[in-house]
């Protein structure tokens, strides 16, 4: 008895020390910086961890959450020759990734790695764990069981079972997030006779009033208090970049709730643009406002900034940045700022973003209004 407990013991010491030796290295991968700041010390620690006992895998993927994109990848990295020696030797510590899995705290793209790695090891497993995602906050994750749902509703259709097929699609629109998806899905039901309002479904925000153009002239605007950071007067007007800036009322008719300043104000370059709505909310409650906008914003609730990103022509897409908020009871007012830069290239003449409030799992919070 005494000899097992000694054993045990000794073990756990192990595991221990085993843990305590990839902390310093996992830290130094997440110190790794642009310009290669901190890549030598980096290189010696990835050696460290891929050499690691692949039980230590949720501990390097943990690493991956709240790092920064270069460190992640280093990490990632490290995750995946560790897989693959794991999956070779039949080691991979399978229950320990599905932990780590529906632990939602952890990082989006971590716990992606995690069900990839799950699915390789035992493929049945995952396809028992998808449905468990329909609701996950992952978008990349929800992507495989709403691709479940749109086969089930093909299969459906197949056996002249239109009532399941509906039921199928309809589930699957609910979760989906990303556009491709969404837009199959819309087809589908329509093609089915179904109604499908994507602007009330998503709970995108369609109607504002804009002010533009001022300046954005060597990307000054972006830090410049125009008036309508200070004030919200709709019958006033402003000196503006090439003409005078005055409020006008815009409503989209774009399915996904693009609000696009070139509509009202015209194919402008180097401005910046406010758009400002009202919500109005049935009680106090926590929400997020999502935003998709591959122009320099910024979003105000209530006169109280939320967010700002300092970027042009990245990408937009459904989702894009989520801000989690606090409605109140009654009017909220929500004030976007959209800045357009001096690039002339065909891709870069959008000048729009895309809104919507909801709750955290992503579905609609529709106004009272």
């Amino acid at each position: 008895m005494k000899l097992k407990f000694v054993c045990l013991f000794t073990l756990a010491a192990a595991s221990l020390q085993a843990a305590e030796d990839l902390s310093k290295p996992i830290e130094t991968l997440r110190a790794v910086q642009r310009e290669g700041q901190g890549n030598e010390a980096a290189g010696q620690a990835w050696q460290q961890i891929v050499k690691a006992d692949p039980a230590a895998l949720p501990e390097v993927l943990k690493g991956m959450n709240g790092a920064n994109p270069l460190a992640e990848n280093w990490l990632r990295a490290a995750v995946g020759v560790l897989a693959d020696e794991a999956l070779q030797a039949k080691k991979l510590p399978v229950q320990a990734l599905v932990a780590f899995l529906k632990d939602t705290h952890n990082s989006p793209g971590a716990r992606v790695v995690a069900f990839d790695l799950i699915h390789r090891a035992d493929a049945k497993l995952a396809e028992d764990l998808t449905p468990t995602l329909l609701e996950d906050p992952s978008s990349d994750l929800r992507r495989h069981p709403v691709a479940k749902l749109i086969e089930d509703g093909n299969a459906a259709l197949e056996k002249k079972d239109k009532d399941a097929a509906i039921v199928a699609f309809g589930k699957g629109l609910g979760a989906a997030r990303d556009e491709d998806q969404i837009k199959t899905l819309a087809k589908k039901l329509r093609e089915l006779d179904q109604k499908v309002d994507l602007p009330k479904h998503f709970g995108f925000l369609m109607s504002w009033k804009m002010i533009a153009p001022f300046s954005n002239a060597d990307r000054g605007g972006f830090a410049t208090e125009y008036p309508p950071e200070k004030e919200l007067k709709f019958d006033a007007t402003y000196e503006g970049k090439t003409k005078e800036a005055k409020w006008v009322d815009f409503t989209s008719t774009d399915e996904y709730g693009k609000i696009d300043f070139n509509k009202p104000f015209g194919m402008e370059k180097s401005v910046v643009g406010y758009a400002a709505t009202d919500f109005y909310s049935t009680e106090d409650r926590p929400a997020e406002i999502r935003i998709g906008c591959k122009n320099g914003w910024k979003v105000w609730l209530n006169g109280e900034l939320l967010f700002a990103r300092d970027e042009y022509h990245r990408g937009a897409k459904l989702d894009q940045y989520k801000l989690p908020c606090q409605l109140k009871k009654g009017k909220n007012t929500i004030l976007v700022k959209c800045c357009q830069n001096e690039q002339t290239e065909q891709w870069t003449v959008e000048w729009e973003f895309q809104l919507r409030v909801c709750d955290a799992t992503g579905t609609a919070i529709l106004a009272k209004n």
